[in-house]
């Protein structure tokens, strides 16, 4: 086959995908931008270009105080989630034993119930007279209920459950094609598990940990059940103020800023994080 026609079955391959990306993502993206750029008056959207709506935001504290609580609570949720989720994926990379596909039915097993389920199951462990403060006040050992929901920490707690598996799949695979002659070979030339660990292990598992880190942080701050459940409208994160803006305010173009803005910021961030890693990459080349 001449490379003509090699070129137009591409093509023809591409076309689903581009354009489902055009219709689905790229059309919603421009007239969002369009939208943050227009104004609202007495209730009468009308279409235009103004960055009245982009300065109302960049002037206002309070909406800064909640972008920074929402890029806050991503980097801890992705802080946690790697913390927690590197040992078990490590785990499920190198263990031979039997018990390797009930451990990952247990990884996977969240995926498979609805996020406004598990809310409520954090819901039912977290409130004052939940299972965990009606278990420590019954027995004596706290005079009044922890504070454990309706704030940032519940708000964290749950979306690390929630997205705790991408992390560990995201990991997984990339420990798995770690060479073990690697590690043999450092551990050979006397160097320690632990130093063995830091120095050939993490490196090489860096492409997992930038994937896992891109993909929760993403869904972090973009998140809106959780914080509206488990935060009751007292943890503010910019997904509400756009939902608030739009279905309770009614103005759209402020609320299209917003969501806009968060976009931006995220993406910088995203695209420094992984120029960061890729140099880090590059020096262990």
């Amino acid at each position: 086959m001449s490379d003509g026609p090699r070129l137009w079955v591409r093509v023809a391959l591409l076309v689903p995908f581009t354009a489902t990306l055009a219709v689905f993502f790229t059309v919603p993206l421009c007239i969002m931008a369009a939208l943050s750029l227009s104004r609202q008056s007495f209730g009468r959207f009308e279409w235009g270009f103004t960055f009245k709506n982009y300065a109302r935001f960049l002037g206002d504290a309070f909406y800064w105080t909640v972008l920074g609580d929402t890029l806050w609570l991503g980097l801890v949720v992705t802080a946690a989630a790697l913390l927690l989720g590197y040992p078990v994926a490590y785990h499920l990379a190198r263990t031979r034993t039997r018990w390797k596909p009930l451990l990952l039915v247990f990884v996977l097993s969240p995926l498979l119930v609805g996020i406004v389920i598990r809310c409520y199951g954090w819901m039912i462990l977290l409130a004052d007279r939940g299972l965990i403060n009606s278990t420590l006040v019954e027995h004596g050992w706290l005079a009044r209920p922890l504070p454990l929901m309706y704030n940032k920490l519940g708000v964290g707690v749950a979306l690390v459950h929630v997205f705790l598996p991408f992390m560990i799949l995201s990991l997984t695979g990339v420990i798995k094609r770690i060479d073990p002659a690697l590690l043999e070979a450092g551990m050979t030339l006397g160097a320690s598990p632990a130093r063995t660990f830091w120095e050939v292990t993490l490196p090489l598992s860096l492409p997992g940990i930038l994937a896992g880190s891109l993909l929760v942080f993403s869904l972090a701050i973009s998140s809106f059940v959780v914080p509206v459940l488990l935060g009751g409208f007292k943890v503010y994160v910019l997904p509400i103020i756009v939902y608030e803006q739009i279905l309770s305010v009614f103005d759209w173009p402020f609320g299209a800023a917003n969501a806009l803005i968060l976009l931006l910021i995220s993406l910088a961030i995203i695209a420094a994080y992984v120029k960061a890693t890729e140099r880090a990459l590059r020096g262990l080349a």
